[in-house]
């Protein structure tokens, strides 16, 4: 079976789950979860406000690939005796769709600071219940899950691990986005190294904190978990170059706007680059056009062809697939043989392979 296949199969079951953390409809569920309002609940605001925004963008699909790195991660430093079999293999799938849930968020506020017009190819959330609605909607997408996961019946050890890894993470992720958003700005551009760590906090973080999750759940070391926290942040910075890729070369599944990333003034690694090798009249043609913030599809084409003719793209490409083979270099090193890693390391080939 293919990976692509594997992957969808995978997607079906974590949606079952995302219904425990977070409703799709709040009367029966605030009374379930928070016991008895003091005064009275208007599940009906909480309806509009919260699960309508939150289901209309996880209706919409997604890879879901996150909580299935969790769970290969899980399976593949899984100790099989039956102190850890309680607290592990009984309860990993009910967890897998917290990273999925705080990933989805940051889609949400991500948008929104973007000024994004598409998500998975319909109107940004924010575009159809407001900003206001979007960026709440986001932030409680942060906050149910760990919910969630203090309610459950891990023990406190155990608990307090994950509660300090996603801590670390999401403080980590919003570095990354601050980063991010100050150079689209207009505020300067990054070198290559500092566009790698941007990307290392930014998208890196959520693969990390899935990786390490599994870990954890499965009781592993220290070391290995570390190492597959390196593995995932290696592949979540791969994931965000070829993002950056097609985003100017989308496939016929797309879902975001062509060219959102000229639009929204983006420092990309395509850009610094291009920089290093262009001329002076390509180079300043580039960054005038990224500082014009512009939807215009004829100037978005300019700054693209000269993204393409400068081998940024190439360059981008190639520097993807040596950060995930040298990443699983490390990771096979420490994994005993199994068919948990045999996946990971199919896992591994997909993200730099992908055209969608």
């Amino acid at each position: 079976m293919e990976f692509l296949d594997i992957l969808k199969c995978e997607i079906r079951n974590v949606d079952e789950d995302i219904l425990d953390m977070i409703p799709k409809d709040f009367p029966g569920w605030l009374k379930k979860t928070l016991g008895e309002s003091k005064w009275d609940y208007d599940a009906g605001a909480l309806n509009k406000a919260i699960a309508d925004p939150v289901w209309d963008l996880l209706n919409r699909g997604g890879k879901r690939w996150r909580p299935y790195l969790m769970k290969l991660c899980y399976e593949a430093v899984f100790l099989r005796d039956k102190s850890v079999e309680s607290n592990g293999e009984k309860n990993i799938d009910k967890f897998l769709p917290i990273v999925e849930i705080i990933h989805n968020g940051t889609l949400m506020i991500d948008d929104v600071e973007d000024s994004s017009n598409l998500r998975r190819g319909k109107l940004c959330v924010h575009k159809i219940y407001g900003n206001d609605i979007a960026i709440n909607a986001g932030n409680a997408m942060y906050y149910l899950p760990m919910y969630f996961l203090a309610k459950s019946d891990l023990e406190a050890e155990m608990k307090l691990k994950i509660f300090e890894l996603v801590n670390e993470e999401m403080v980590k992720l919003h570095l990354g986005q601050g980063m991010d958003i100050f150079w689209h700005g207009g505020n300067g551009i990054p070198n290559e190294k500092e566009y790698l760590q941007m990307c290392a906090f930014k998208t890196g973080t959520l693969a990390r904190m899935a990786a390490k999750f599994g870990g954890i759940l499965g009781g592993a070391d220290k070391k290995i978990i570390l190492a597959l926290g390196e593995f995932a942040e290696s592949l979540g910075v791969a994931f965000q170059i070829q993002d950056d890729i097609l985003n100017i070369c989308p496939g016929e599944d797309w879902g975001k706007d062509f060219g959102d990333d000229i639009s929204e003034g983006k420092r990309t690694l395509l850009v610094i680059r291009a920089l290093e090798v262009v001329g002076v009249e390509d180079a300043r043609d580039l960054i005038g056009i990224l500082n014009l913030r512009t939807r215009n599809k004829i100037i978005i084409s300019e700054a693209i062809g000269i993204l393409k003719n400068s081998g940024a793209i190439e360059y981008a490409d190639r520097l993807a697939r040596e950060l995930v083979l040298n990443a699983w270099k490390k990771l096979d090193l420490v994994l005993e043989k199994s068919d948990a890693k045999d996946k990971l390391e199919m896992f591994s080939n997909y993200v730099v392979e992908r055209e969608i």
